[in-house]
């Protein structure tokens, strides 16, 4: 439904487990690699847990599809079944013949022993992969284990991989599960996602889909780890809800209000007052504390001996403050004449002319789709004067006036107090305390040229010419000399290099080199693009 508004390819946060859109963090890693593990070792169980939603399921779904032609596997998706039944059932996954109507457990052990040496002469392996295993009798289990019996003098003929929720790790704790549990060789136990991981997540997910721009920006990301408690499965019920929302609404972005509807809307009303009503009594401890700071201060003004601001200041200050002379600012209202619902279009062509590119739009809305084709993106996010002085990009705000009417305008130039601003039909001069008066809820939206290689955010992990890019460019800038191998893997050593920009430039040090990040490298490098100030 929102695919188009978004210029997105597919929905982006489908809760079906799509090995496209695995996010590999560091636990996703280990996880695969546990599961890897207990397909090349020579025996015994591998046991992956994780709580409900985290990832379980898609790691194993990317885990089958890494299995080597040489490898037989039996997967096993509904253990809910009596011992006769699950061996039966790992017959028919290996394609083994068995008599109609069989219920013996022998002939079905026999069957799979046969099965399992002549696979060993040709030089196959054979993986019992058990999903939901939290769901296993303890017979059930017994018989899994016994099956592990099946061996020859070097090696046992059958690995067996169980993935459950963590009441399995409770199950195999029990005192008559403790011959099981000793011949597991290796457990890995998956959480929910860190912060910085689920911001990498999802837009992970986003570029996947097509998104060319962060439909979510950096505090929704904060506000979305609170909500989901970092429970991938959450995450994106919570953030389709949210992107439809703003499709509702005619936005191109996700703002916290809009994510707290769409939680609101997931987790329904209870949850909801619960966290209320624990506002609420934060909130009164709060105004508590501030009456008691309030009257401590009144107290000690009033036994101190009174100062005014002009006695504090030095000499030096003194003069250079009466030297000043006033500066007289342009109105931000919108022109009176102009009508309002051209406030959009008016601030896009303003925008398109700065950067020398010919508005041939059907509505404003389609800028990002169209300027992707000159090698432009679009960046969606909300902020304020410091982040858009960092980025250092005209932009297109939208303010409200005091009667609460919304308009659009573009920031032209900016240089500390002042700032050139196209309101309507005219460029005006303001001042910069009046923008953020009437810039509310900080949402700005700025054209950035893309540079070679690039095809979305760079995350640990990658690799490829864009980091390549990315370490040359970080060289330049810290005045490394010569000719210096070029990572192309994004390491942890170039990680802290890029989390080290991130904080000399004013951004978020979260290492992931997004939209802001790139953006920043340029300036520092020299870019021919329309700046707010050179």
């Amino acid at each position: 439904m929102y695919t188009h508004h978004f210029g997105l390819k597919e929905l982006p946060f489908s809760i079906a487990p799509d090995p496209r859109y695995l996010f590999m963090s560091g636990q996703h890693r280990e996880a695969l690699a546990h599961l890897l593990y207990g397909m090349s070792t020579d025996g015994g169980f591998v046991l992956l847990t994780g709580d409900v939603g985290t990832g379980k399921t898609t790691v194993s779904r990317c885990f089958l599809e890494q299995i080597p032609d040489n490898v037989h596997i039996a997967y096993i998706i509904n253990p809910k079944l009596t011992a006769e039944e699950l061996l039966a059932t790992v017959c028919d996954e290996l394609r083994i013949q068995y008599p109609a109507g069989c219920s013996s457990t022998k002939v079905f052990v026999d069957a799979i022993n046969t099965f399992l040496l002549e696979a060993h002469s040709q030089g196959r392996k054979t993986v019992l992969l058990v999903d939901e295993a939290q769901n296993l009798s303890p017979e059930v289990l017994e018989q899994i284990r016994l099956l592990t019996n099946l061996e020859t003098e070097e090696e046992k003929l059958l690995k067996i991989i169980m993935i459950g929720q963590p009441e399995l790790r409770e199950l195999l704790s029990r005192p008559e599960m403790a011959q099981l549990s000793q011949r597991i060789t290796a457990r890995y136990h998956m959480g929910p996602l860190s912060k910085a991981d689920v911001g990498a997540y999802v837009n992970h997910r986003l570029f996947v889909a097509g998104a060319s721009y962060n439909i979510f920006p950096a505090a929704v990301m904060r506000k979305l780890c609170s909500l989901s408690r970092g429970v991938p499965r959450v995450i994106n019920i919570i953030c389709d809800r949210a992107l439809l929302g703003a499709y509702v609404m005619g936005r191109l972005y996700v703002d916290r209000k809009i994510l707290v509807r769409a939680a609101g809307e997931v987790f329904g009303k209870t949850d909801l007052q619960k966290k209320r009503n624990l506002i609420w009594v934060l909130a009164s401890v709060v105004l508590f504390l501030c009456g008691t700071a309030l009257a401590a201060t009144w107290y000690f003004q009033k036994a101190a001996p009174f100062f005014s601001q002009s006695s504090l200041l030095s000499e030096e200050e003194a003069e250079e403050t009466a030297a000043q002379t006033p500066v007289s600012f342009d109105s931000l209202d919108w022109p009176a004449g102009v009508p309002l619902q051209s406030s959009k279009e008016l601030a896009y062509r303003a925008l398109f002319e700065e950067w020398n590119i010919p508005y041939s739009l059907g509505k404003p809305d389609d800028a990002c789709k169209y300027v992707w084709t000159k090698g432009l993106r679009c960046l969606v996010k909300q902020g304020d004067l410091k982040t858009l002085n960092i980025l250092n990009r005209p932009a297109v705000l939208s303010l409200k006036d005091d009667e609460g009417r919304e308009y659009v305008v573009l920031l032209k130039e900016f240089n500390g107090q002042r700032a050139v601003i196209v309101v309507g039909n005219e460029t005006r001069t303001v001042e910069s305390a009046e923008i953020e008066k009437k810039w509310r809820d900080g949402e700005y939206l700025l054209f950035w040229k893309i540079p070679r290689y690039y095809s979305g955010g760079i995350y640990p992990g990658n690799e490829g010419a864009i980091v390549r890019w990315l370490n040359s460019h970080l060289n330049r800038l810290s005045g490394v000399e010569g000719n210096p191998i070029l990572q192309d893997t994004y390491n942890a050593g170039l990680v802290e290099r890029v989390k080290e920009f991130q904080r000399r430039e004013g951004l978020e040090a979260d290492g992931i080199v997004g939209s802001q990040t790139f953006i920043a490298i340029l300036n520092e490098s020299g870019t021919d693009e329309p700046l707010l100030s050179r």
